[in-house]
């Protein structure tokens, strides 16, 4: 019997080293990995330049206080705001804990400027920001919540992309408007862009906050982050996942306006931002940072999303649709997709599932065009099979 807490649902499998876009079980067996830690890996798996990155920092220094200046903290927090909307980031060590200082900042900005009573925040049907308690219930999903109650009050939830009952909605507690760019666990769903404007349009005529949630998407779409096509700038996004490439790394990006009330001792994190996390955050805006480095996740999106639409329009029995944007995928199946997520495991290619029976597609940025070939090839194989 194991001796780790059964909060895990874990396949019979072990690997022991992981390349690229590939992963290596303990038998010698080799995966196409495409779920990369749940889009985390965003660089893939042992990736050179994160190895001589964390190599180099931790012959120098892996942690100290957040009470003393920390350069490679320093260094990432300017390199992220000099490319983005935001004037300061906050980091933390994980998405949740990301969403977790969104919301404070939002709150703690309104009771900073007299306005207390403004500490609400609207939030999406379908929505997933985190595992703590506030994120829980902020996404407010029966099956996440269920036995951790009391409810953290604070959240008034509405449909999906339905703009007349963020409307009716807003009172006057209402702070902020929290949604996910890309809704990840709730089936790859894309916040079109004229939707994010219109969330824009009506936190300015209400004073409220734009929160957009980006720790499952940031740098995945071909633009630094998704929302970027939109035109729009946010108040307040967290980010995790890939900005660390699989190492712990999370952030709160803020604008100096509504940073106001987060004054030391507000807010803080004993691990978060340390020198060995920064050193890598860093190594990744290297690579992503590269000329031309984000012009060809567009291009291995499209080039992904015409092979998988073959596929759809070949098998549209058991494919419905094709989701998401540059290398962050979804397929919404019309057979069960745990199943289809099983067979495809048997055919060496790893995937993980989401909410409205879709499979999650998280190839790493540096994917090649022969293993998206190989990824459709699998995928069409079980098309074929299910038939």
């Amino acid at each position: 019997m194991s001796s780790i807490l059964g909060t895990y649902a874990r396949k019979n499998i072990s690997f022991t080293k992981g390349k690229g876009s590939y992963l290596y079980a303990e038998n010698g067996d080799k995966y196409l990995d495409f779920v990369q830690g749940i889009a985390t890996n965003i660089l893939g798996h042992c990736h050179e330049h994160l190895i001589e990155a964390i190599q180099k920092q931790s012959k120098k220094l892996w942690h100290i206080s957040n009470a003393f200046i920390i350069p490679e903290q320093e260094r990432l927090a300017k390199r992220l705001t000099d490319n983005t909307f935001a004037d300061f980031a906050c980091f933390q060590n994980s998405g949740t804990e990301a969403t977790e200082a969104s919301i404070k900042i939002a709150r703690k900005y309104f009771h900073k400027i007299g306005k207390p009573e403004k500490n609400r925040i609207i939030t999406f049907k379908g929505a997933f920001h985190g595992r703590t308690l506030a994120a829980l219930f902020a996404a407010n999903n029966p099956k996440h919540t269920e036995g951790f109650g009391p409810k953290v009050d604070g959240f008034d939830q509405v449909p999906f992309a339905d703009h007349e009952a963020v409307k009716k909605a807003i009172n006057k507690n209402t702070a902020a408007i929290m949604i996910e760019t890309i809704m990840g666990e709730g089936g790859i769903k894309v916040v079109p862009d004229f939707c994010i404007k219109g969330l824009r349009d009506i936190c300015d005529e209400h004073g409220i906050l734009l929160i957009l949630d980006e720790v499952q998407c940031a740098y995945r779409t071909g633009n630094f982050f998704a929302f970027e096509k939109s035109g729009i700038a946010p108040d307040i996004v967290p980010i995790a996942k890939g900005i660390g490439g699989g190492f712990p790394l999370g952030a709160c990006l803020v604008t100096k306006k509504v940073s106001v009330g987060m004054t030391p001792g507000t807010h803080g994190s004993t691990f978060g931002g340390n020198p060995l996390a920064c050193a890598v955050g860093n190594a990744v805006l290297d690579i992503i940072f590269k000329e031309g480095f984000l012009e060809d996740v567009k291009k291995k999106g499209k080039y992904f999303d015409e092979g998988l639409n073959k596929i759809k329009n070949k098998y549209p029995k058991i494919i419905g649709e094709i989701r998401g944007i540059g290398l962050i995928k979804g397929l919404k199946v019309l057979v069960d997709n745990v199943e289809f997520i099983k067979k495809l495991m048997n055919h060496k290619m790893l995937t993980v599932k989401a909410e409205e029976n879709v499979i999650r597609l998280f190839p790493p940025l540096i994917v090649q065009e022969k293993e998206l070939d190989e990824a459709i090839g699998k995928i069409e194989k079980v098309c074929e099979e299910l038939s």
